[in-house]
Parts: C-alpha cells; structure tokens; sequence
C-alpha cells in the first residue's frame, strides 16, 4: 500500500461562540444589579466609554466646572444649633473627652454569636492558655450554635463528642480534660447550650439548668429523643417506667422551655428587598410593560477618542491600536446591553400575552406554561428564554414575581381544562393551614378534598406537593398539647 501526501478543499459548518456572542449570553442571564456593577466597571477601565447618567465630561476627559451652590434664604443650621443651645439650657455637649463618655463604652444590640460569646469569655477570667483554647472553640461553632470540627458522617452521639474533643486536642496540643473544662464553661455561658456538639447535649444542659429539675426529662432526652421525634409516647413510657400522661408532660417541658437552636438570633443575614427588573402597569384595559433602568448607565462612545482616530495626528501605531481595540470592546457592550433589553421586554410580553387571565383574575387562571412555549412564540432558542428568567423579578398589579413563577406544568380537571402545578400547591397550603392541628389531614384525604374542587390528584402526588411547599406528614403535624 502506497502513501502520498495530496490537498484537498472540504467545506464544513461549525457553531464558534464569537466574543460577541459570549458578551451577549453572559449579559443576559444578569439580574439587573449585576449589569449595572458590570457596566459600571467597565467604564471605569475603558476609557472610550463615557457614562452620561454622571457629571458631565468635557472633551479630553476633564470633569465639567461645578457651580458654587447658592446660599439659602435661611441658614437652618444656625438656627437648629440655637434651639438646641436654650433646651439644653446653654450647655455645649459638642466637645466631651472621650474616656468620660461612658455611652461609648456599652456595646451596640445585635453583634454575631462569637462576637457575644468571646465578650463572655473574656470577662470569665481565665488564665492565657484557656483563654486562647476557648477562642478556637468558638471560632468552631456554627450559626446554630453547634460546634463543628469535624464531620460526623454515620457516628452516633457519644462516639462524635469524643471525636471532637481528639479532633481539638490534635489541633490545639491541649490535654482532653482541659478541652472538656473550657467547653464545658462555655456552654453554660448565655445562649444557654451554644458549643454543643450533638442536640442530645444541647437539651441536656438546657434542662438541667431547669428552675426545677425533672428526671423524666432529661431520661427522655438522654435515651429516648428518636421515639419523641416520631411521638411515639407509649414506647417511651414503657422503657421509662412512667405513665403516658408524665411522658407528655415531659415533651410539653422540651418543647416549651428547651431551645435546640441557641445560635438563633445572632449574626443572622439581614433581609434583603427584592428590586423588579421589570414592571406590568395596567392602564386601562391593556397591560403596559416598562424595565427597570434606574441607576443604568447611559453609555456613549467618547468623541474625543473618536477625533484621534479620524484625525491621524501624531498617535503612534500602538495607541491607535490600543484605542481601536477599546472602542470595539465599547461597542459591542452597549449593543449587547441594547439587545438584552429588547430580548427581556419580548419574553415578559409574551409571558402577558400568555398569563392575562392570572393578571385579570387571580392564581386560579395561572396558566400552564413551558419555555418552548415563549422561544417558539418570539423566535428564539429556549435556552435563551431560560436565561431572560433567571434571577430577574416581575412587579404586577398581584405583587412581585419572579419570572420563573409564570413557567409551570399542568394537570387536567374534572371538566378537560388543566390547572398549573402551581395553583395546586396553593390549595394544598390552604387545605393544611385551615385543618384541625390535633387531627391533621392526610395525603389520602388532601387528595379526596382536592378531587372535590375539581382537581384529581393520587395520593402520592399530594404527598410530593405537600413536601414541596414545606409540609411535614400528618403525624409530624399532629399537636397533642
């Protein structure tokens, strides 16, 4: 067999991702807060760009001449420092030395767990090497207030309070018995139980901590916190040797006076607002579409780098270059940021176009709705879709949803039309939320409930929506006391 080397023309098809196209994708998965820090950066480091939302920019990049603010008719400061003067009765509290202003001295509400425990410890007056092995402790300690060093994987209670205490001992070169003392002392320091390592210990130094100590109680959470969890009352009675009637009791006590999370409440995420990336005014009859652009940048390409370009000039080779590779980066952005918007407002159009009947009249008519349903509506591929809803939120005349609500499967009814998913959830919520909590409904009966208003569901289907929106079974739900 004979070998030659020949060439040939061979025609073929590939998809590139072009940088253009790259921008364009990542620009549109975005939520709006992101764009704007986005578009804000690069104006900072592209010089062509020119934001015209901020002062004013003079041609070469000189900032515009402020004018001198005119003095108003009244000097309000005057006059608030007046009356402050004559209610304190003339005495000026402006300069106050600072070891003498004890306010500063008390700390402010609020603070991180570590932060309350380490002021605890600090105050306790333990000598430097405890000091300094109680620090690490609670630099381990989680937002639930459970200490963490390692990963308990399948070890049961005992076997992982000891491992902890290897695990510290391996890390510090403490003795165990010290590790012990420490913990032991901060978990008696307020919240009651934070530095725990199992919620068996957590309970237990709540409960011997009790104004008024009850065996059962602590016998209940030593031994038997599996059986109480499924309120299996009688099985604990009997290993117990009490009657149901203590065993309840003692579960009143746990539920009642026995906190299994004492890190609640401290360091905790702040609530975050949630800023529509859209808005759906109606006006009338018709429902008008409007995109959120305040704090936007308005991009323009600078005029001055625009002259350099046409003008020649003494510019060297390597800053023309430089200036045309920027001013095709610019370019590309504000088109990019242009086509995000127009695809946006497309998709939300038609999720109106869709859902008018949700909008008109209430979750009842939410309609089902898939993504092929939208890209094969306005001409666009479906992963498209999926990124314009992603992260980004709707402000309707019904309240504020994200885009992704609108987007549900659905069930067929009783009379042939389908219901979202989403509508049925809600009936399972209010179902649950209106039953009798010392004889909770069942799967079984949410299902019959539902397929008499019209909506036939299997019992296991019920059981996925109840878990879906965050509804335990009904013995879990089930209230004795």
């Amino acid at each position: 067999m004979a070998y030659e080397l020949k060439q040939e023309l061979k025609l073929t098809q590939n998809l590139v991702m072009t940088p253009q196209l790259q921008l364009a994708i990542k620009l549109l998965q975005l939520s709006r807060l992101d764009l704007v820090e986005m578009v804000r950066e690069e104006v900072q480091t592209n010089p062509v760009l020119e934001d015209l939302s901020g002062p004013d920019i003079e041609a070469g990049g000189q900032e515009a001449p402020q004018e001198a603010p005119q003095k108003p008719e009244v000097d309000w400061e005057s006059y608030i420092q007046e009356q402050s003067d004559y209610r304190s009765g003339g005495i000026d509290f402006s300069v106050r030395e600072e070891e003498d202003d004890f306010m500063s001295n008390i700390s402010s509400p609020g603070g991180s767990l570590s932060e309350h425990i380490s002021w605890q410890l600090k105050m306790y007056g333990l000598p430097e090497e405890d000091l300094a092995l109680g620090e690490f402790i609670i630099g381990n300690i989680d937002e639930d207030g459970y200490l963490r060093v390692l990963d308990r994987g399948e070890m049961g209670d005992a076997e992982y309070e000891a491992a902890s205490i290897s695990d510290i001992a391996r890390c510090t070169g403490a003795s165990p018995e010290d590790i012990s003392r420490v913990l032991g002392i901060i978990q008696q320091f307020d919240p009651l139980g934070a530095g725990s390592r199992t919620l068996r210990e957590c309970l237990l130094i709540q409960a011997r901590s009790l104004p008024v100590r009850d065996t059962v109680v602590e016998e209940v959470i030593e031994a038997h916190l599996d059986k109480l969890a499924n309120r299996n009352f009688k099985a604990i009675a009997k290993a117990v040797g009490v009657s149901p009637e203590e065993v309840l009791d003692a579960a009143r006590i746990i539920n009642k006076s026995l906190n299994p999370t004492p890190g609640a409440g401290f360091g905790g995420e702040e609530a975050r607002a949630i800023v529509p990336d859209i808005y759906i005014h109606k006006v009338g009859d018709e429902y008008l579409i409007s995109l959120n652009e305040d704090g936007m940048p308005k991009l323009k390409i600078s005029q001055y780098y625009r002259q350099i370009l046409k003008s020649g000039g003494t510019a060297g080779d390597q800053a023309k270059g430089y200036i045309q590779d920027k001013l095709r980066s610019a370019v590309w952005l504000i088109k990019s940021v242009h086509q995000r918007q127009r695809t946006i407002y497309r998709v939300v159009e038609c999720i109106v176009k869709f859902q008018m009947e949700f909008l008109e009249k209430g979750l009842k008519y939410l309609k089902p709705l898939v993504l092929k349903d939208v890209a094969t509506e306005i001409g666009v591929h479906e992963s498209t879709v999926s990124r314009v809803t992603s992260n980004k939120y709707v402000q309707t005349p019904r309240g504020i949803f994200e885009l992704k609500y609108f987007f549900s499967t659905g069930m067929t009814g009783d009379g042939g039309t389908e219901v979202a998913v989403e509508y049925i959830k809600e009936k399972v919520r209010k179902i649950i939320e209106s039953e009798d909590s010392k004889h909770p409904l069942s799967d079984k009966q949410i299902a019959e409930i539902l397929k008499e208003s019209g909506i036939v569901v299997a019992r296991r289907t019920a059981t996925k929506y109840r878990e879906a929106i965050g509804f335990q079974s009904s013995s879990r739900r089930k209230v004795y006391f």
